[in-house]
């Protein structure tokens, strides 16, 4: 017999070992909750614009989102990611035949800023100054990979305005309020407040209507991170836009995250306090204090992920995905900050 014919001969049972073994499979992923949905992306344009109210607007295609103003005597941007890319410019030119004169950077992070070389080279860039300090470092011409080289984008102008604190930008009849209150996803990471339409934009803290990207949206400060939260909802703010995902947020949305913040916190210090090192010891030895540490370290995360994925499972998308990885960085920074 050929092995063409031997092939042809085994493929049905195959297809039928494998639709079996699917049917018994659990699913990748718990269905998603009503929270986590968006509005729609047209497919014909692969980007949403929408005004938020008085000139001040929004653009998604999906996964990341910023926003602009019309001010009457030109066009202010926040960010420039670069999955949305020139379809920003396009963005802008659906509403407005005005030019964009000034450029905000959100944080130095290229998946936000990588495609800000498309805006005029005469336009003001701002952003704070540890921002600033991260844009040199990065521009490093001895670098061996290249700013945003994995996320599409590319060097990016420097910052042309630089604060430590505060800053106002005044334009035509807009105003943004830029403040600096520490380091949470990363040191220069601003909050920005347009107060006239009652909008704040703080990027890769709080995700409406699902958890925090993994591991706290990589925070590289946990307690900053988490303390971000009441500083949030210190601002009046109607709308809240977060950088990421398909919609914009809410009080209550911010509100939701600190809450499953808070539980993840207390779950895991009563797994810190309750998970048996020397039990684990037992079972690996020490010799190998790698292996050791690592099932420690999994047991705790696990039991504060076990004690909080039921709970917003129905409530946030992504709880059953990343809830761990929350756990994990949550206990990290209990044992050690």
């Amino acid at each position: 017999m050929s092995v063409k014919v031997m092939i042809l001969l085994t493929l049905p049972i195959l297809v039928i070992s494998c639709q079996q073994q699917a049917e018994t499979e659990e699913p990748a992923a718990a269905p998603l909750p009503d929270a986590a949905a968006g509005p729609a992306i047209p497919q014909d344009k692969g980007y949403l614009v929408e005004e938020i109210q008085d000139g001040l607007y929004w653009v998604t295609e999906g996964v990341y989102q910023t926003i602009f103003l019309t001010t009457g005597e030109g066009v202010i941007v926040v960010d420039a990611p670069p999955s949305i890319g020139e379809n920003l410019l396009k963005a802008i030119a659906e509403v407005t035949d005005e030019p964009v004169t000034h450029v905000i950077y959100s944080h130095s992070h290229a998946d936000h800023i990588g495609a800000a070389s498309i805006f005029p080279s005469d336009a003001t860039f701002i952003a704070h100054e540890e921002t600033a300090v991260q844009l040199a470092r990065m521009n490093d011409p001895d670098r061996v990979y290249s700013f945003g080289v994995f996320v599409g984008g590319s060097e990016v102008p420097l910052p042309d305005v630089t604060f430590a604190d505060s800053y106002t930008l005044e334009v035509g009849n807009q105003t943004l309020d830029l403040e600096y209150w520490g380091v949470n996803h990363e040191p220069g990471n601003i909050f920005i407040y347009a107060p006239q339409q009652r909008v704040l934009m703080l990027v890769d803290v709080i995700f409406p209507g699902w958890v925090p990207f993994k591991n706290l949206a990589l925070a590289e400060d946990t307690v900053g991170y988490l303390e971000a939260h009441d500083q949030v909802l210190s601002f009046d703010f109607e709308t809240f836009v977060g950088g990421h995902w398909n919609r914009l947020g809410t009080r209550e949305d911010v509100e939701v995250q600190q809450e499953y913040l808070d539980e993840i916190q207390a779950n895991a210090a009563q797994a810190l306090q309750t998970v048996d090192f020397f039990a684990v010891a037992q079972e690996t030895g020490f010799e190998n204090l790698s292996l050791l540490f690592d099932r420690y370290l999994d047991a705790v995360t696990q039991e504060c992920a076990d004690a909080t994925t039921p709970k917003w499972i129905d409530r946030l998308g992504g709880a059953d995905i990343w809830t761990f990885d929350h756990c994990h960085q949550v206990i990290q920074s209990l044992r050690i900050d």
